[in-house]
């Protein structure tokens, strides 16, 4: 037996999945489709029961592939006799009838969950709901999923749910519903509250850009706050604490050099004991003691004593490198953003940013909403490319894919970005960053007046400013939190092994020589750079820090970081991408990439000083 969620979005079902399945649950896309959905289990009567949180739909008259997959889901779920839950927002009874009405008409068993009941006290509702229930002939039951009032009863009465095929003309749907409205509702006059003044100044732009500016900045302040003290106080720690001694140990072992000691523990460095400075381009002359002590000769200094050590940016080994960038460098900050853009998402604010940058939008071929593909994107760029289904139309997707892939750093990236040039301050992000958006700008003009079609408007509900339910907010940051780890690590690792095959096979050495003419003449970089070039393909993060020893300039670190955000998307990126978007307009969109990232880093090196 299963039990279908379904619902307009902004209705509380993700908070009414989170009461009924608890901590264990999983996220898929529906089968020969992109289109996210959860599933979990609850008990009902000492039965394991499956729970499916169905994509948010106004219809089943589906004008999305996100609506197409709930209507799929609701045929099979009527062809094996399961149960559909239709949460319903009670503060807008009339428009969510128009799909529970529609439920009713396909006979399949309904119960009718009157969601976010507290709030008609608010808003001056009242709703007769025996009155509704005995009308509409199935199951009614009020709930307030935040503080969890209603669901033991909406539990005890999922038994009672039935098919009561509602006979109605369908012209006529909508005169249909204006009867119930009469019959079972009465809305009385109320004065507003701060959050309803807030939620209208929100969404005018005298008020409302300023309201983002400053809730933009304060998310990412508060990003940076939490994913720095996290790797201060936990993550670096724990490496250079338990695991570096670990790994010295384990590089004793090993001989401490050789083919199997790069792979998996890569470069030694060695730190002067006397002059307290890391020393390049040492030979050992005895063997290592006890304090990971050994004596070296140097170029200048003679035979001096030094400290092996492991610098886990620079070390490029599977188990230095490998772990500490996407564990201690990159999830910290992963685990923020995604938080704050949890609190973000569940709070309400999202739409009404999305309705305030709606005009601003269409100049770039797209519509307020799709703002929301370029936020995830900031987190990590796989759920962005996912996230552009919620598009209407082929020519949108393809801009909002295309313009997130070239010039939406994601989190990891960033976290790398100003791990490396961050150490020049505002003179060395304000370039890389500043520059980015003018691209993001200009080339989604340029795709708009160059690509044939129109944007559509912007169609989507403006939910109430909502305090956030703990469990569900910490269930969604878990999932995605999870998702990045199992996408990123192995790539990590992956990325790691081959820049260290291809040193040892010289691999890297051949092909800069090959690209010399346009790693060093346009885009001013030495060869060396050519490896992280490489290697980002498979992880933008790892790329970036394969950069820090090369000893580059200002300049030349901002063209890189530039470059390397622009010329190609990771390897996961451009899979989902290719599903999202086919194989051909894939290969115009790599092409666009390519050639951007060419122009501006060249005008970069030519500009800059």
């Amino acid at each position: 037996m299963k039990i279908l969620l379904m619902g307009n979005p902004n209705v509380g079902k993700s908070v009414i999945f989170s009461r009924l399945t608890g901590a264990h649950v999983i996220a898929s896309n529906y089968p020969g489709t992109t289109v996210e959905f959860t599933k979990g289990h609850m008990r009902l009567r000492r039965e394991r029961i499956e729970v499916i949180d169905v994509p948010g739909t106004y219809t089943l008259k589906p004008t999305s592939k996100a609506e197409e997959v709930a209507v799929e889901m609701l045929r099979e779920a009527k062809e094996n006799s399961n149960i559909v839950i239709n949460i319903v927002d009670a503060t807008n009874l009339e428009r969510n009838l128009n799909l529970t009405l529609q439920l009713l008409k396909e006979g399949i068993k309904v119960i009718v969950c009157l969601n976010l009941w507290d709030e008609t006290k608010h808003t001056g509702i009242e709703i007769d709901v025996k009155k509704l229930e005995e009308i509409l002939g199935v199951p009614v039951v009020p709930t307030c999923a935040i503080s969890g009032e209603g669901i033991a009863e909406l539990i005890d009465r999922l038994p009672e749910a039935k098919a009561n095929t509602y006979e109605y003309d369908e012209e006529e749907r909508w005169t249909e519903i204006g009867g119930i409205i009469e019959e079972t509702q009465r809305v009385t006059h109320r004065h507003h509250t701060f959050l309803d003044r807030l939620g209208d100044a929100s969404i005018r732009p005298a008020t409302g850009i300023p309201i983002a500016l400053v809730v933009l900045a304060a998310t990412f302040s508060i990003i940076r706050f939490i994913g720095e003290s996290l790797i201060a106080y936990i993550f670096e720690p724990i490496f250079e604490g338990l695991w570096k001694p670990l790994m010295v140990k384990f590089s004793t072992i090993l001989g401490s050099g050789g083919f199997i000691h790069d792979i998996l523990i890569g470069k030694l460095f060695f730190f002067n004991t006397e002059s307290e400075e890391f020393i390049k381009g040492v030979v050992v002359t005895g063997k290592m003691v006890a304090g990971n002590m050994v004596m070296v000769k140097t170029a200048t200094d003679g035979v001096v004593p030094a400290r092996v050590t492991i610098d886990f940016v620079q070390s490029m080994g599977l188990f230095t490198t490998g772990l500490f960038v996407p564990l201690a460098m990159v999830l910290p900050y992963i685990f923020a953003f995604y938080l704050m853009l949890s609190f973000l998402e569940d709070s309400g604010y999202l739409p009404r940013l999305g309705v305030l940058v709606d005009n601003f939008m269409h100049r770039l071929g797209l519509h307020g909403l799709s703002i929301i593909p370029m936020m995830l994107g900031l987190g990590c760029n796989v759920p962005g490319a996912l996230a552009t289904r919620v598009l209407e139309t082929k020519r949108e997707r393809f801009i909002a894919a295309t313009l997130m892939a070239i010039a939406i750093p994601c989190m990891a990236q960033i976290a790398m970005v100003f791990g490396l040039v961050g150490k020049f301050g505002v003179r060395g992000l304000a370039p890389v960053f500043g520059t980015l958006f003018v691209v993001w700008v200009l080339l989604g003009i340029v795709m708009d007046r160059l690509l044939p079609g129109e944007s559509p408007e912007i169609f989507t509900e403006i939910p109430p400013y909502r305090i956030p339910y703990f469990k569900a907010l910490s269930k969604k940051l878990w999932m995605r939190t999870y998702g990045f780890l199992r996408e990123a690590v192995p790539y990590v690792l992956l990325g790691v092994f081959i820049v260290n095959v291809f040193y040892s096979l010289h691999v890297i050495e051949f092909i800069g020589r090959l690209f010399s003419p346009i790693v060093r003449g346009v885009l001013g970089l030495p060869n060396e750079a050519v490896a992280a070039l490489i290697i980002g393909f498979l992880r933008k993060d790892i790329a970036i820090g394969m950069l820090s020893p090369l000893g580059l300039t200002m300049k030349q670190l901002i063209v890189a970081s530039v470059v390397l955000t622009m010329y190609f998307p990771c390897v996961a990126t451009f899979a989902v991408l290719v599903r999202e978007l086919g194989v051909k307009d894939m290969l115009k969109a790599t092409l666009i990439m390519i050639v951007s990232a060419l122009l501006v880093g060249g005008a970069l090196n030519l500009i800059m000083r």
